[in-house]
């Protein structure tokens, strides 16, 4: 049973006032024993954090992954310093010359800006070298970690058809409430719909509306890939030929071990521009689904870029002070 409940809050959690009801009653249980297993997972740290995952981008902030190459002896003083940024979510070390891979995103009043916040982070990591690789073309962003062994080798990607939303300080109120980790009670969501003041219906009508255009893609559980056993999970960068770029994206897309599927940028020293996370249980795995994917992806070179440490991976605090307080801080670097 333990398998089918993390693969299915991976998918989709309800959202209901009593979200463990519905589960029980998917795995033909009761809701105590669905409490009890999702709270030893999440003690064992299977279980990360089950909440919103929302658009970064649609938000209106401005975000790139971005990758600096640094010295072996001053690594973890550079990680220090780029994992001081509230907008660093995911920061690795990864068996390249560029070495230390992170995703960054600064708010949408931000003074500096997203260029400017990388050369400042770059100039006080001390890094010989940095590039910035936003997305161009996404294709997939959706980790859903094959516990059962039942999924499907290949899997259909819908692009779904967002509506148009103008945010109002009811929705942000509401994100910034939302977007945290949720309690494994009965009743999850009843603390903030109390401080919010809304009924149920009311705070999941609001979800549901900004799930529909887009600005949160989904509400699920996020499990830690290591501790569900899949311990080898290679950011595979291909070099496609850009005219191809987008066939050959919607290709490695489908592949269900494929959790990201980008288009970026190439430079003269970067020659890759489709970046695929490849997740598997072992290395010998994620190499045989890569050769798969290789069999259908038109490419010049590839190169599978495995972790070797993990110095971060958290979810942004949206519309959070702490995003004012850095830059408040670097002030004195840029006067």
């Amino acid at each position: 049973m333990k398998n089918e409940l993390l693969s299915i809050i991976q998918k989709k959690f309800p959202l209901v006032a009593k979200p463990f009801v519905v589960i029980a009653e998917e795995l033909g249980t009761d809701e105590e024993t669905i409490i009890k297993l999702i709270s030893e997972e999440k003690n064992n740290n299977i279980i990360r954090q089950i909440s919103p995952i929302f658009d970064t981008k649609r938000l209106g902030y401005s975000s790139s992954l971005v990758s600096f190459k640094v010295r072996r002896d001053e690594i973890d003083r550079a990680v220090e310093v780029i994992n001081a940024h509230p907008g660093v979510s995911h920061n690795y070390e990864r068996e390249h010359p560029f070495n230390i891979w992170f995703t960054l995103a600064v708010a949408p009043d931000s003074k500096f800006g997203l260029k400017k916040t990388v050369e400042l982070l770059a100039k006080e990591a001390n890094a010989i070298e940095y590039i910035m690789l936003p997305t161009l073309k996404l294709f997939k962003i959706s980790v859903k970690l094959n516990t059962t062994g039942k999924d499907a080798k290949k899997e259909k990607v819908v692009q779904p058809n967002k509506k148009s939303i103008e945010l109002t300080p009811l929705h942000h109120k509401v994100i910034a409430l939302a977007q945290n980790d949720i309690p494994i009670v009965s009743e999850p969501f009843k603390d903030i719909v109390e401080e919010l003041g809304l009924s149920y219906d009311e705070f999941f009508s609001i979800l549901n509306e900004l799930k529909d255009a887009g600005v949160m893609r989904r509400f699920a559980g996020i499990l830690n890939h290591r501790k569900a056993g899949f311990n080898a999970n290679a950011m595979v960068v291909w070099a496609v030929d850009e005219e191809k770029g987008e066939t050959m994206g919607k290709k490695a897309a489908e592949f269900s071990a494929v959790s990201h599927c980008y288009l970026r940028p190439k430079y003269p020293n970067w020659p890759y521009n489709l970046f695929t996370m490849v997740h598997g249980k072992t290395t010998d795995e994620t190499n045989k689904i890569i050769r798969e994917m290789a069999d259908e992806i038109e490419h010049f070179s590839r190169r599978p870029l495995y972790s070797t440490r993990e110095f971060k991976k958290v979810r942004i605090k949206y519309f959070s002070s702490e995003f004012e307080e850095w830059e408040s801080d670097k002030l004195a670097l840029v006067e």
